[in-house]
């Protein structure tokens, strides 16, 4: 069978374009044509990338001039909660706010307008902007809304906080026991301060009514829009329920997806079982073949497992979420059938567990393509594991830049060499497949390009970067949302580059991002998002 890139590029001098860009500046990432001016699409697929293309005009294509703008492929994000951004899109968005009061007072507005007894649930409070920088209590939720169960998520989705509401509804006293793998923060004599770290956040989270079907497709659906908007072609959903995916699959049916997704299963229930014994399921928007494992926590909550103490909070490792046998033992399970093992690990020493898991699966090099999602603080010893063992780093850049204020505090000057070492991993021969893991930080792929090759936040701080070392260069970072996402999901002989036969996956921008100023790129917008050679988002 003659491949379909090679058959796109024989046929193309005697086939009509559907659609015709010219007068771009393409970055293609394809190393035999790296650069070119017009791009042509036929059903769904490239049929051409060079500099003259009019031969493939015909009386029905539809002809657009970029007038200079640049077009890079459609990007991917590797990592990312798609129903929690549509949740995100519908309650009530606590990031940036200094201080707990701030917050407070948002509850309160909030109470105002919803009934008595009706829950009042919010993200991305972040204590580390607050003064003092510590966790707070129920005391200023519950004065704001005393008749409102109130349920909060940080930043990173690992630490809930909650008003006396909330905890008596849930039955959360003094007398309740730590689950395993979460943590009640307490008060001396033994009562919930309101904080619930990890697996703790279900003993509220549980009581929250379900959201139903009708609910979940609602919210995917807002996802979905607000991806294509931001140039997403193609999301890497982390951890998916049987609901989520009969959703998308519903989505598709009435042609309301914009977005491809390849989704993870969460975790190793019932909908693992189903998929293990008939075989993964691949298509043309919605894909599953990998399995989503939590082996820790987050370092914001200090619930990423640790080797040795946080220096911050001496006696406090972390928590490990998962033992080394049961992640081995899903690994092998995947290996066998086809499947894909992405699991959570952010700690050092849970990021050795799942690579010591892995090796005992996998053997050595292969092309099973195993991930680890985060891969934030890795003792620099452990880096040269991914590449013996063929692990792809599943990063998200602009954790970096979000966790540099306080990353030092809480691991030291010698084990902060290796968090968000992005280039330790590539000078090892390690695949970066960059994301954003939202909601947890803004959907902005943008953002996370801007984050790659400054290691800076918004206002170019600190001078210089954090850390400068571990820069992508902008062709690295580009490789890293587009090709090695891509490759992160066995998809780069369709995607993530401008090739003659892959998918018609690209994006127009309304600045270059490769040549402006770092600072430009942050205002840059998504004027064009095409998808199969359909036109899903257009300013």
């Amino acid at each position: 069978m003659v491949p379909i890139l090679a058959l796109f590029a024989g046929l193309a001098g005697a086939q009509t374009a559907d659609l015709l860009i010219t007068g771009a500046r393409i970055y293609t990432l394809d190393p035999a044509r790296p650069a070119a001016s017009a791009i042509a699409v036929k059903g769904g697929r490239i049929l051409a990338v060079g500099d003259d293309l009019e031969r493939l005009a015909g009386p029905s294509t539809r002809r657009i001039d970029a007038r200079g703008a640049a077009i890079v492929p459609g990007l991917i994000d590797s990592h990312v909660h798609m129903e929690g951004l549509g949740d995100a899109l519908e309650t009530l968005d606590l990031r940036g706010l200094r201080s707990p009061e701030a917050i407070a007072a948002k509850v309160r507005e909030a109470a105002g307008q919803l009934p008595r007894g009706e829950w009042i649930r919010g993200h991305a409070w972040d204590q580390s902007l607050w003064p003092g920088k510590e966790f707070p209590t129920t005391d200023v939720l519950s004065d704001a809304a005393p008749d409102h169960p109130v349920y909060l998520t940080r930043v990173d989705g690992h630490a809930a906080w909650v008003n006396r509401k909330a905890l008596e509804l849930a039955g959360v006293t003094a007398r309740t026991p730590d689950p395993p793998g979460g943590k009640i923060h307490r008060h001396p004599d033994g009562s919930p301060t309101g904080i619930l770290i990890d697996r703790a956040e279900g003993l509220v989270a549980g009581r929250i009514p379900d959201a139903g079907p009708a609910v979940v497709k609602r919210r995917l659906a807002k996802a979905a829009r607000e991806c294509a908007r931001l140039g997403l072609t193609t999301v890497h959903d982390a951890g998916c329920s049987r609901e989520v995916v009969q959703a998308y699959r519903e989505l598709i049916a009435a042609k309301q997806l914009p977005v491809r997704v390849y989704a993870m299963i969460g975790g190793a229930g019932s909908l693992w079982r189903e998929y293990l014994s008939r075989g993964p399921e691949t298509g043309d928007r919605l894909t599953v073949r990998s399995i989503k494992l939590m082996a820790d926590g987050a370092m914001g909550s200090r619930g990423a497992y640790m080797a040795e103490p946080y220096s911050d909070d001496a006696g406090n490792r972390g928590l490990l979420l998962m033992k080394r046998e049961d992640v081995e033992r899903v690994a092998r399970e995947a290996a066998a059938r086809g499947f894909q093992v992405n699991t959570h690990a952010i700690g050092d020493l849970a990021n050795r567990m799942v690579l010591e898991a892995y090796a005992s699966a996998l053997g050595g090099r292969n092309d099973k393509r195993f991930r680890i999602e985060h891969a934030q603080v890795v003792a620099l010893p452990d880096v040269a594991l991914f590449e013996r063992y063929s692990v792809i780093a599943s990063m998200q850049a602009t954790h970096a830049t979000s966790d540099m204020r306080w990353a030092e505090a809480r691991l030291g000057p010698e084990r902060v060499k290796g968090a968000y070492a992005w280039r330790r991993f590539l000078s090892a021969g390690v695949t970066i497949a960059n994301g954003s893991d939202f909601p947890v930080e803004e959907p902005n792929p943008l953002a996370g390009f801007y984050a790659a090759i400054t290691r800076q936040d918004p206002q170019g701080q600190p001078a210089g970067g954090w850390f400068p070392d571990q820069r992508m260069t902008r062709e690295e970072a580009l490789r890293s949302w587009t090709l090695n996402g891509a490759y992160a999901a066995f998809e780069e002989k369709q995607k993530g580059s401008l090739e003659p036969g892959k998918l018609a996956d690209f994006i127009v921008l309304s600045r270059d991002i490769m040549r402006v100023p770092p600072r430009d790129i942050l205002s840059t917008r998504v004027t064009m998002t095409v998808l199969g050679g359909e036109i899903v988002y257009s300013q």
